[in-house]
């Protein structure tokens, strides 16, 4: 397949300066601070009921690496179950593509509204602006999802939990603005908001023909697909329409049964912290006289072939979404979700984000900075992905890509000149412990001059030691004392 492109959100700056502007935001800091403890509080206990966590997780690592080294068999393989039961698979070079098909199957049907079951690769394409142009209604039917789309504008800002940014105050405004049937005199108490939207959905549930899924597994031996969700709404969108049409990265295959038997152990106690999913819905092909009568699997590349390339960054498509390193991370827990400009946030997003979209534009090339590299994104993994080791490699292929600061360029060119002969390291390092007094006073370089400021203004960092140790073992000849002597 050819490169493909994910839609960079219209107008986003590059992570720095959106993420300026949300840490400013002190009911977003709440909202995510309050959601993100609870989440990693209550995984964390999940996780530590089994004695066997460790092993889980490097059996799913090597099963997904065994699928990555071995893709377009099990592709193949998929593709021929599949036909076999009764569905008819297409192959989605890209964002573009994948939505055109779509598009085409749901005017096939002459239907003008569809119900969606939660999907990130549907997100990832943009598809329910390409339905809107088509003149195709796109009905989100998890909650989250729900309240992202009857927000004015709004965007998921986190994998598991679309709408974690919002409070029950703002939903409770969202439905009483945007829904209609919204009813009178609707509180931010939890449980009359669930039942608003289980109303306003019902009818759509009953009265769509077609259905448009996410895949969180295809069991390759089979051809069965598979969803995971909370709420039942994936159970009425799979099975109540007449017309199924399922949109998959093709990361998402594994081989057989027993291989999805370690990811339903890993998947819910790393994301809601379930010891099971409440509702894990499997299909295969079409049965008549049970379910959808026509079923169409979505193949999507769109970047993904270029990511397996990469041998260092082809460990990002392991993920399985389960967004735990979004609830760990103290970067998301004070920028939230929007900042990375990107329906994937958080630490994978800043590694498959880029990926799949080329370090093109100042959105992509900003994303590997956005960690501190503290680690705890690879320690709660449930696929072993070295997070940091793919940020720093993707830092070093922005850097080679895009232009770079005439003063970097300065100032690296005058570290490499220093730094080959030893006469000049220990002028460099003389004038450095003289302008200790300048620019590091109370022991800390606080602000640089000039172009310099925009390093100081974020961090601060020693001042220069008063004598190098280059310096002290001249002095010294080689550490030695008196004593010594």
């Amino acid at each position: 397949m050819s490169d493909g492109a994910m839609p960079t959100y219209v107008g986003m700056p590059s992570f720095p300066d959106a993420a300026r502007e949300a840490v400013g935001d002190r009911r977003l800091r709440a909202n995510l601070g309050r959601a993100t403890a609870t989440i990693r509080a209550k995984r964390a206990g999940a996780v530590a009921e089994l004695d066997d966590w460790a092993a889980l997780r490097e059996s799913g690592k090597q099963i997904k690496d065994h699928v990555l080294a071995n893709l377009g068999h099990y592709l193949r393989l998929l593709e021929r179950r599949v036909t076999e039961a009764g569905g008819t698979v297409h192959w989605a070079r890209d964002a573009a593509e994948a939505n055109a098909v779509v598009t085409r199957l749901v005017r096939a049907t002459g239907e003008r509204e569809v119900v969606k079951v939660k999907s990130m690769a549907t997100q990832e394409t943009g598809l329910n602006e390409a339905l809107a142009d088509a003149g195709i209604a796109a009905y989100e039917t998890d909650l989250a999802e729900l309240i992202v789309q009857l927000g004015d504008g709004d965007r998921p800002s986190h994998i598991l939990v679309p709408a974690i940014h919002r409070n029950r105050s703002e939903i409770r405004d969202v439905f009483r603005r945007a829904m209609p049937d919204a009813p009178e005199g609707l509180t931010d108490a939890p449980a009359e908001l669930a039942e608003a939207s289980r109303r306003h959905l019902r009818a759509k549930f009953l009265s769509a023909k077609v259905a448009v899924s996410g895949v969180n597994f295809a069991v390759a031996d089979t051809g069965t697909l598979v969803v995971l969700e909370s709420e039942g709404n994936g159970r009425m969108c799979l099975t109540l329409p007449e017309t199924l049409i399922s949109v998959m990265g093709v990361e998402k295959v594994i081989p057989t049964w027993r291989d999805l038997e370690v990811f339903l152990q890993l998947l819910p106690r790393s994301s809601t912290a379930e010891r099971m999913n409440p509702y894990t819905s499997s299909w295969t092909g079409v049965t008549p006289g049970d379910g959808p009568r026509d079923f169409h699997l979505v193949l999507l590349d769109n970047g993904r072939t270029d990511t397996l390339a990469d041998e260092v960054g082809r460990q990002a498509l392991r993920c399985i979404r389960c967004s735990a390193c979004l609830n760990v991370c103290p970067v998301y827990a004070r920028a939230g979700g929007h900042a990375y400009g990107s329906p994937y946030p958080g630490p994978i997003g800043a590694i498959l984000s880029p990926q799949i979209r080329g370090i093109g534009s100042d959105v992509d090339a900003s994303l590997p900075y956005a960690s501190s590299l503290c680690g705890a994104c690879f320690d709660v993994c449930p696929v072993a992905i070295d997070i940091p080791e793919v940020l720093v490699h993707l830092r070093a292929r922005a850097v080679e890509s895009g232009p770079r600061h005439p003063l970097e360029r300065a100032a690296m060119g005058a570290a490499g000149w220093a730094l080959r002969s030893p006469a000049r390291l220990a002028l460099a390092q003389r004038v450095a412990s003289a302008s200790r007094n300048v620019v590091g006073r109370g022991g800390r370089i606080r602000r640089l001059p000039g172009p310099l400021k925009a390093w100081s203004a974020t961090r601060d960092a020693p001042a220069p030691p008063p004598e190098s140790f280059r310096a002290w073992w001249a002095r010294t000849d080689g550490g030695r004392t008196e004593e010594d002597s």
